[in-house]
């Protein structure tokens, strides 16, 4: 694996640690390192900018999807300073995956992620 490889998979791990952080407390680290200051995030139910913002988005999908991991599905694939990868929503309880997605991501020149385009390919059935 060459060095630029290796850039987008760091990146990449940051975001999901960011996404499956525990406490409030441990998601605004996880952010900040995962974002660079003025970082975004943008998918069909969020569109914000900063790490505070980037938070809430994150602790508002916990709290909607208690007991769930975000997960890699696939390799990421990046060129220049850009990446792109699938995912995908697990219970931990039963292996269940309800939500599935795609990200596109840009990097900052220190690596840390300036912008996530995010899409849902499998979302849960509305009541």
């Amino acid at each position: 694996m060459s060095m630029s490889e290796n850039r987008y998979e760091t990146a990449v791990a940051r975001y999901f640690e960011a996404w499956n952080a525990g406490s409030a407390e441990d998601i605004a680290k996880a952010v900040a390192a995962a974002w660079s200051e003025d970082g975004s995030y943008t998918d069909p139910l969020a569109d914000v900018e900063g790490h505070d913002a980037v938070a809430a988005v994150i602790a508002g999908a916990h709290a909607q999807f208690p007991g769930f991991a975000f997960r890699a599905l696939g390799p990421v694939d990046g060129n220049h300073h850009i990446a792109r990868f699938g995912w995908e929503l697990v219970s931990v309880a039963d292996g269940s995956a309800p939500v599935a997605g795609f990200d596109v991501i840009t990097l900052a020149e220190d690596g840390r992620i300036r912008s996530v385009a995010g899409f849902l390919d499998r979302v849960p059935p509305t009541a």
